[in-house]
C-alpha cells in the first residue's frame, strides 16, 4: 500500500511537471503569434515641400493599425511620380488628377488616383497690388511653366477677367485670344512663382508653394472659384496601378478621409485648402 502511495505522488509530480511545460510552450507560441501580428507595416509617401501636419495625425491614425507612415519630400513636380513609378516610394500626394493623366500620357506610366485628398485653389498674389483694378497695361504677371499648372493659372486669369482663352483643352500662352491690358505674361518654374513677387506685378502661386513661402490667401489679389469644373484639380492620393487595390493603401486612404483630418485642414488652412472627398460640388 505504501509503495503504490509512492507511485502515485512519482506520477503526479511527473503529470504536474508536463503541464507546466506544456504551459510554457502554449503561452511561448501564443507569444510569437502576437508579436507577428503587432509588425508594423511602413508605408513611404512622397509630398512636395515640408508641410506634413495632416499627414502626422494620419500617422497617429494608422499607428494603431500597425501601419506607419515614412514622409520623403520632394521639391520638384517631376520627382514624386518618376519615384513612384520607379519604386522608390509606395504612394504620393502631391498632384491633381488633371496632372496625373498628363504625366501618364507623356512618360507612359500607369499611375493612379486611389482616394481624394483636397482641392487647393490657386491664387493671384502681389506685393504690389492689393485688387485686380489696380492692375496696369503692360504689368508682368508670372505663372507656373508646366502644362498642367500652367492651364490652370491661365484659366484663373480668365475667371478674372484679364484674358480670354480659345478653346484648347489645355490652354497655354497660345491660346490667349484677348489680353486688353497687353499683360506680359511669364513662366516660371512653379516653385519659383512665389519668389518672383519682387520682380513682377503679380504672381499665380501654387497652393502648396504658397504654403511654403508663407503667403496668406486671405491677401491675395483673387482666388480661383472652385465648381464642378475643378473636378481635373482635385487631389489625390496616386499609386501604381498593380498596387490600387492594396488593403493596407486602401486603409490609409480611409484614415485620411476622416472628420478629424477634414477639421484640421479647417483649422490650418481655412478656405485655402478644402477637403475633397465629401465636397457634393464636385459629385
Amino acid at each position: 500500500m505504501e509503495d503504490r502511495r509512492i507511485m502515485n505522488k512519482k506520477i503526479k509530480g511527473i503529470l504536474a511537471i508536463l503541464f507546466t511545460t506544456l504551459s510554457i510552450f502554449v503561452l511561448a507560441g501564443c507569444g510569437k503569434s502576437a508579436s507577428a501580428s503587432d509588425k508594423m507595416t511602413t508605408v513611404k509617401i512622397g509630398i512636395m515641400g515640408s508641410d506634413n501636419r495632416i499627414w502626422n495625425t494620419v500617422d497617429e491614425k494608422l499607428q494603431k493599425q500597425n501601419i506607419k507612415i515614412k514622409l520623403v519630400e520632394f521639391s520638384d513636380y517631376s520627382q514624386p511620380n518618376t519615384a513612384l513609378d520607379q519604386g522608390q516610394i509606395d504612394l504620393n500626394s502631391f498632384q491633381t488628377v488633371y496632372f496625373m493623366d498628363n504625366w501618364n500620357k507623356t512618360h507612359h506610366t500607369n499611375i493612379v488616383g486611389i482616394g481624394d485628398t483636397a482641392i487647393a485653389p490657386m491664387a493671384l498674389y502681389s506685393k504690389k497690388i492689393t485688387k485686380l483694378s489696380e492692375l496696369k497695361e503692360g504689368d508682368e504677371i508670372a505663372l507656373p511653366n508646366d502644362a498642367t499648372n500652367e492651364g490652370r493659372a491661365l484659366a484663373l486669369l480668365q475667371s478674372a477677367g484679364l484674358i480670354k482663352l480659345n478653346k484648347d483643352v489645355l490652354p497655354t500662352k497660345k491660346s490667349i485670344i484677348e489680353n486688353k491690358l497687353n499683360l506680359k505674361i511669364s513662366e516660371l518654374d512653379a516653385a519659383q512663382t512665389a519668389r518672383s513677387l519682387g520682380d513682377v506685378t503679380a504672381s499665380v502661386v501654387n497652393s502648396g508653394v504658397a504654403s511654403d513661402a508663407k503667403l496668406n490667401p486671405k491677401k491675395a489679389v483673387y482666388v480661383e472659384k472652385v465648381s464642378k469644373a475643378s473636378k481635373p484639380y482635385v487631389n489625390v492620393i496616386s499609386a501604381n496601378k498593380k498596387d490600387k487595390d492594396n488593403p493596407v493603401y486602401k486603409k490609409v486612404v480611409k484614415a485620411y478621409q476622416s472628420e478629424e483630418v477634414a477639421k484640421l485642414y479647417h483649422k490650418y488652412y481655412g478656405d485655402s485648402e478644402v477637403p475633397a472627398w465629401n465636397l457634393k460640388i464636385l459629385k
